[in-house]
């Protein structure tokens, strides 16, 4: 019995042992399991981790290109190949809402990844996401998404293809569809402020989106539309430089910019290019019968009809005024009189509420035809316009071959021969510098004017300290702007050209204490001041011939309207209009620098001082068409 008895204690800790293994067998199972779940955990939270990291370098690089003032289209391009190559999306596209004409609403491809299947999508459709229009449809899931502003994903990737390329054939359809692998479409909606911008769409490999992924697409979506307004300012900024604000198309200072960069082509290449030059006819008519806001609807319509019947290559610009300028990139003199005829019927077919029909004057000159001078082309296009004006308007003149351009070759002679006859006190190194300039417009700069301009910026640098290089420029511009809206006819533009060149030449007769003086002038300072017009007129320049219909303007340059100028005591019509222009100018830029005994003045206060002297020291409708020049046109 008591083997029996030993034998069961020893099954009791048999049993008790093999339970003790049992359950430690069950907790190692217990623990491997746990484990297991540990790594796939760990596994999960390191590619959320990874996805996080990748999210937050893939926002910073969008917020890094918002910083660097890229254009849009650059930005749009490199959030296409973020997503693409960097998030892994099969496919990546923005699109854009648009519109023409206030016509019905499409999309328009932006940006898009590369891809086989839409390129040959258009292949088959004859052509490209730069012309394509995919349909915008009310009831679609990208409509619903946009206006929802919510973010959507669909399986149906053959729906979204038949809806966006309704042309394709049954056939092209199902190439087209079978060789995509994307089992799922997101669209993230994209918005500029209030207004609904577009859309990107994302094509994936998994079925639908995680609640992470949206996540970071809801992020992605904000930066891009901070992007997109980020962007979208910026070239509004470069837009508004180079483009005209009445009219939209191109301003003075673009179209100078590029027809030095065609001229340089066309010498290089040999090939000619040609210049429209055109002028609405009876504006200050339309402006003096209907009102201003008239005149800018026709101005509006000109730019209209060149925007309509230019090339894409061409440039179209608003010059100043109602006088406009075409760039004709690669044609001839006989190409651009078919283009300014076109042009010039467009015109004349065109019918304005109120006002009614309306023409223009146009010029047309050609690069190695006419000149291989850039300034001097424009003055040939320019004379042809006003030859146009001259013979009965609303019609187009070529321009005549001409070897120098009058005023100029007058301007050039005569500062050769004040400085050859040493007419005026200056020091031999300035006489030097200019003669230099002088001799190079005539041997081979293709700058004529802008050498002329500096060469009167030297000489009345020595006698005002203060006088600001460009300044000579820019009196001329203002000077031929304001004669063009009192149609003044070419040849007194010509003279008064010449005459803002030399008008104040007499001014280096006078004593530098006297010009220079801050101290209110005594009355025989004063003679002497006024003296400077017939100094000018009569001893400088009354001996050079070819100047001799300049002197009157340069004479009469400080009478005033009331009669208390100087030096003859003129008044009204008795001064010449060129004159008076003269005046104007002159004491425009005078009050806009500083002086020995006063700041300058702002523009608004010039403005108001040259007002409350109309009637009085200039004539009323003089200014008020100097103040619309001020306003409108760009002097710079």
């Amino acid at each position: 019995m008591k083997i029996f008895s030993g034998l069961k204690d020893i099954l009791g800790q048999i049993n008790k042992i093999d339970g003790s293994i049992y359950l430690k067998g069950k907790d190692f199972a217990d623990v491997y399991a746990k484990n297991i779940a540990l790594e796939e955990e760990i596994a999960a939270r390191t590619k959320e981790l990874e996805q996080a990291n990748q999210t937050i370098l893939t926002l910073n690089s969008v917020w890094d290109m918002m910083n660097s003032s890229q254009p849009l289209s650059s930005m749009l391009d490199k959030i296409v190949s973020i997503l693409h190559e960097d998030m892994n999306y099969n496919f990546a596209a923005i699109l854009k809402i648009e519109n023409e004409n206030n016509a019905e609403c499409f999309l328009k491809i932006k940006s898009c990844s590369s891809d086989k299947t839409i390129s040959k999508i258009y292949s088959y459709l004859n052509a490209s996401e730069d012309t394509y229009k995919l349909p915008y449809l009310a009831n679609s899931i990208i409509a619903k998404s946009i206006t929802e502003r919510k973010i959507y994903s669909t399986p149906d990737i053959k729906g979204i293809v038949k809806m966006f390329f309704p042309a394709l054939t049954q056939e092209q359809f199902e190439e087209i569809t079978g060789a995509i692998k994307s089992k799922s479409c997101t669209i993230v909606p994209l918005h500029n402020g209030n207004d609904n911008f577009g859309c990107v769409v994302v094509n994936s490999d998994r079925d639908g989106i995680t609640d992470t992924e949206q996540n970071f697409l809801s992020l992605f979506a904000n930066q891009i539309e901070l992007a997109i307004t980020v962007a979208g300012l910026f070239e509004e900024v470069k837009k508004q430089a180079i483009t005209d604000p009445l009219t939209g198309i191109y301003n003075r200072r673009y179209f100078e910019d590029n027809i030095v960069k065609e001229a340089e082509r066309s010498l290089r290449l040999k090939q000619p290019f040609s210049v429209i030059s055109m002028d609405l006819d009876y504006l200050k008519r339309i402006n003096d019968t209907y009102g201003h806001q008239y005149g800018d609807i026709a101005i509006k319509t000109i730019s209209n009809v060149l925007k309509r019947e230019a090339r894409s290559i061409d440039i179209p610009a608003r010059i100043g005024g109602e006088e406009f300028n075409l760039l004709l990139p690669g044609v001839d003199s006989k190409g651009a009189c078919i283009a300014a005829e076109r042009i010039r019927k467009s015109i004349e077919n065109q019918v304005i509420d109120t006002i009614g029909g309306i023409t223009a004057s146009i010029g047309v000159a050609t690069f190695l035809e006419h000149s291989d001078r850039i300034d001097e082309l424009i003055e040939l296009a320019d004379q042809a316009m006003y030859k146009a004006k001259m013979n009965g308007r609303n019609q187009v003149q070529v321009a005549q071959n001409n070897n120098e351009v009058d005023w100029q070759k007058i301007a050039i002679e005569t500062f050769m021969d004040i400085l050859a006859k040493k007419r005026i006190p200056v020091s031999e190194s300035v006489a030097l510098t200019v003669t230099q300039k002088l001799q190079k417009i005539q041997t081979e700069d293709k700058n004529a004017n802008d050498i002329l301009y500096s060469v009167v910026d030297i000489i009345s640098q020595t006698y005002n300290r203060m006088y600001k290089a460009g300044t000579t420029k820019s009196k001329i511009l203002l000077a031929v702007l304001i004669a063009k809206r009192l149609d003044l006819p070419k040849e007194e533009i010509d003279k008064l050209k010449v005459a803002i060149l030399l008008y104040d030449i007499g001014n280096i007769m006078i004593p530098e204490q006297i010009l220079n003086k801050k101290e209110p002038l005594t009355e025989d300072e004063k003679h002497i001041i006024h003296q400077h017009p017939l100094i000018a007129a009569r001893e400088i320049l009354k001996p050079i011939t070819n100047i001799q219909d300049v002197i009157p303007i340069i004479e009469n340059h400080h009478e005033s309207w009331d009669g208390k100028g100087y030096p003859a005591n003129k008044s009204g019509i008795e001064i010449p209009i060129t004159s008076q222009i003269v005046l104007l100018v002159d004491s425009f830029y005078a009050m806009s620098q500083d002086r020995p005994y006063r700041n300058a003045y702002t523009i608004d206060e010039i403005i108001e001082i040259i007002k409350s002297e109309s009637g009085q020291r200039w004539n009323e409708d003089l200014v008020n068409d100097f103040i619309y020049v001020i306003k409108n046109e760009q002097l710079q």
